[in-house]
Parts: C-alpha cells; structure tokens; sequence
C-alpha cells in the first residue's frame, strides 16, 4: 500500500488519518456520555481528564490530517449525479469543521469552567477564554449539540458510503478500507505480479 493517494486509491497516511480520528471521536464520545457512570467522585475526574485528553489529540490529529491532505491530493471521483457529488463534498467539509469545533467546544467548555486543562498529565494547556459561570451551561451545551450533529452527519456519510458500495457498486468504500482493494484494480494487481 502506498503512503500517498493518487487518482485510484486513498494513501495509507490519508487512510490511518481517516479511521483513527472516526474511532477516536466515537469512542471519546461514547465515554463522554457514560461519564456519570463513574463509581466515585475521583474515578469521574480521571475520567474527565481522559476524556479531554482524547480530545485535545483528536484535534491535533485534525491539524495534522488538514496539513497532510493539503499536498496529498485525493483519488477521482466516482461517476454520479451532479447532486451526489455536492452533497459528498458537503458532507466532508462539515464532517471536517464539526471534528475541529468539538474539541474546541470542550476546550472552550473547560476553560469558562475555570478548570486547568491537561493533556495526559504532561502539559498543561491555556485556556481558550476566562472563568465565566454565566457560560457554563450554555457552553456545555454546544460542546454536546456539536457530538449529536457530527453523529448525525456520521451516519449520513456512513449510509451514503454503503450505498455506494452495496447498490452502486463501484469503489468508493473499497477506497477508504484499510486493507480495501478495488474491484477492477490493475495497478494493485501489476504490483503483486
């Protein structure tokens, strides 16, 4: 498999990029729901912390994702209807921006809590804005809106992708698997020869 994308295939780097930061956001966020589960006060505050820390990773995963795609450049599209394909590279860009403003909206969340933020317990990070109890509810608000919108711009994405691949046919998610190989693919097949 080849690090960089080109106009058949997605690149292991773009691929890595891509599962990592998926399985990351839903894991952080599953946790995040279940963190009043907590036994006690302090296994809820451990718990707090690895929660922020996942996502102050994913957004730094984010950044580092962005910078990567920029060069990389990505496969052709897949023949389909004009609408489709707006709506594909719709779906992308708010998947993209809702993976940035999530972390952020914890961060922000956090920081009008007043709490110091860490990352692993290594370093502390500043906050985004002041103490601001006014904000508090509101602020939590948005950061737990943010995870059900991406959720549900996921299982658009997630749909459209099986579509694709259950009643279209071509490669779309074939693409984007890890270990993905296309149906009519000679260039994966001349490597093996």
């Amino acid at each position: 498999m080849k690090l960089r994308s080109d106009v058949n295939h997605w690149g292991a780097i773009a691929k890595s990029f891509h599962w990592i930061v998926a399985l990351a956001i839903l894991g952080n966020g599953v946790f995040g729901l279940c963190m009043d589960l907590a036994s006690n006060p302090m296994q809820k505050i451990n718990w707090l912390a690895l929660h922020k820390s996942i996502g102050l990773t994913v957004l730094a995963l984010m950044l580092l994702r962005l910078a990567w795609r920029w060069p990389d450049g990505r496969p052709r599209e897949e023949p389909a209807p004009r609408w489709q394909l707006v709506a594909a590279r719709a779906t992308h860009v708010v998947l993209y921006l809702l993976a940035l403003a999530l972390p952020l909206s914890g961060w922000w969340y956090n920081s009008v809590t007043g709490k110091p933020l860490q990352w692993f317990k290594l370093f502390n990070l500043p906050g985004l804005a002041a103490k601001n109890d006014a904000l508090r509810h509101f602020s939590h608000a948005v950061h737990e809106y943010l995870f059900w919108f991406l959720v549900l711009v996921l299982v658009a994405h997630v749909g459209a992708a099986l579509k694709h691949h259950v009643f279209d046919g071509d490669d779309v998610l074939r693409r984007m698997l890890p270990f993905g190989r296309l149906r009519n693919d000679k260039t994966q097949a001349g490597e093996r020869s």
